[in-house]
């Protein structure tokens, strides 16, 4: 791939934006930008890095938001502080700061004109929206580039919709792409599905088995829900990206990796880290180029022209629906749910959809069958880790065998009205032996 074949767009628009500047309180560095997210901590990876023995390696992320930054600690050991009060989420009032450890990190919030997308759409991607047609017109720049991009959204807002386009803008359309969805596999068979696999490397293989990275070839490889990876096969993906090689199981010789890598989580990888559940070099590896998708509540002014564009798709006739109420209502299954709407509606119509829809249901609770049993016992002479282990396991068995019952054992429903994804409610299932 030439560096400079890029993909380019005339005629973009111009707004003005609140733009964040940080800065570490007494330090002599410039202020780092804040173009819609970053994360602070003592680690070499992390966006503002601090010299400070009381900050975790990754300690809290900072959020640009149309009312002005957020912060949102990571499970950090020592605590994030926004005038004296500890925070886990909190807004920083104009002129503030965030205290992390003994170090002040100040906040100017500055207006400049920045770049807008000039059409609703971006390839497959819809939004009129000022906050999407900021997202197309980042995706551009992303597209240009052959760096690793994390794109980040709730379940249903269309993280691999968003991997699509931008494959399809860049100058790999024409190779392939290929996704490997992290979550919907055990780490021994992803490894194999990642780098593949020799003939006779276990029992079972029966022939060689090319892994995505060379059916990829020159394309892009897309991993879905890569914060599902397990912790055994994170250093071999961090490895391969860094060296840009991989091996096939069963082999010793190195092969190179051509292909340039889009992943995508609904999880806040940052505190997975201070979790221990993530590797913190792999994260700071894919978080190089973060695309944040906004939930569809936080652009209602995009409803009726995707729900315009829905029903054009599936030759539909127009339908008389409450714009104003579809508006209203916070979809937390984002697109997915209002695509399941839009269906619903043009099978049985448009007041019937509503009367069946989920955010009309009355809430549900736990029925006594269901409850799970007693909850576990508190032994404060035990690792606090076992015990909330424990708590964390009796609250996924509870919850998925109610939703299940609830659902009359439709995996799909289950996960819309969790705001899950389907893989990782069928993870849920085969670990506590639900399937049985």
């Amino acid at each position: 791939m030439s560096d400079d074949q890029t993909i380019e767009y005339q005629g973009a628009a111009t707004e003005l934006f609140s733009t964040a500047y940080v800065r570490v309180a007494g330090g002599t560095d410039p202020p780092v930008k804040l173009e819609s997210s970053l994360v602070v901590g003592s680690g070499t990876g992390a966006a503002l890095t601090i010299a400070d023995p009381l900050v975790s390696r990754v300690h809290a992320q900072l959020e640009l938001g149309e009312d002005g930054v957020w912060v949102r600690d990571l499970g950090s050991r020592n605590g994030t502080f926004v005038e004296g009060v500890r925070v886990g989420f909190a807004r920083v009032p104009s002129g503030g700061a965030v205290v992390v450890g003994h170090t002040r990190i100040a906040i100017e919030v500055d207006r400049e004109t920045r770049p807008l997308w000039p059409t609703d759409r971006f390839g497959p991607l819809l939004g009129g929206s000022v906050k999407m047609r900021e997202v197309f017109h980042r995706l551009l720049r992303v597209a240009n580039s052959d760096a690793v991009a994390l794109i980040h959204g709730e379940t249903g807002t269309g993280k691999e919709l968003v991997a699509r386009a931008i494959h399809e803008a860049s100058v790999r359309a024409k190779r392939p792409f290929v996704v490997v969805d992290c979550g919907a596999m055990p780490g021994n068979l992803l490894e194999s599905e990642l780098f593949g696999h020799a003939k006779g490397a276990f029992t079972g293989a029966v022939s060689t088995h090319l892994g995505a990275v060379e059916v990829a070839a020159e394309g892009t490889i897309f991993l879905d829900e890569v914060g599902e990876l397990p912790l055994d096969v994170q250093p071999k993906l961090l490895r391969a990206l860094e060296s840009h090689t991989f091996r096939r199981i069963g082999e010793t010789n190195y092969r190179p990796i051509r292909a340039r890598f889009l992943t995508a989580t609904h999880r806040n990888l940052a505190a997975m880290v201070n979790e221990g559940t993530f590797r913190e070099d792999l994260f700071f590896r894919l978080n190089v180029l973060p695309i944040a998708i906004p939930p569809l509540r936080d652009r209602r002014d995009d409803i009726p022209l995707i729900v315009a564009e829905m029903l054009r798709a599936r030759g539909a006739p127009p339908l008389d629906l409450p714009m104003t109420e579809l508006s209203a209502r916070s979809w937390p299954g984002n697109v997915r749910e209002l695509r399941s709407f839009i269906e619903r509606a043009v099978t049985l119509g448009a007041e019937e959809a509503l009367a069946i829809s989920p955010a009309t249901r009355p809430e549900t609770k736990v029925p006594a069958e269901h409850s799970g049993g007693a909850f576990p016992p508190v032994d404060v002479s035990r690792p606090f880790k076992d015990i909330r282990d424990e708590w964390i396991d009796h609250l996924e068995r509870t919850y998925v065998t109610s939703a299940l019952s609830y659902h009359g054992g439709n995996v799909t429903a289950v996960a819309e009205a969790a705001g899950l994804a389907r893989s990782y409610v069928h993870r849920l299932i085969r670990k506590h032996g639900l399937d049985r």
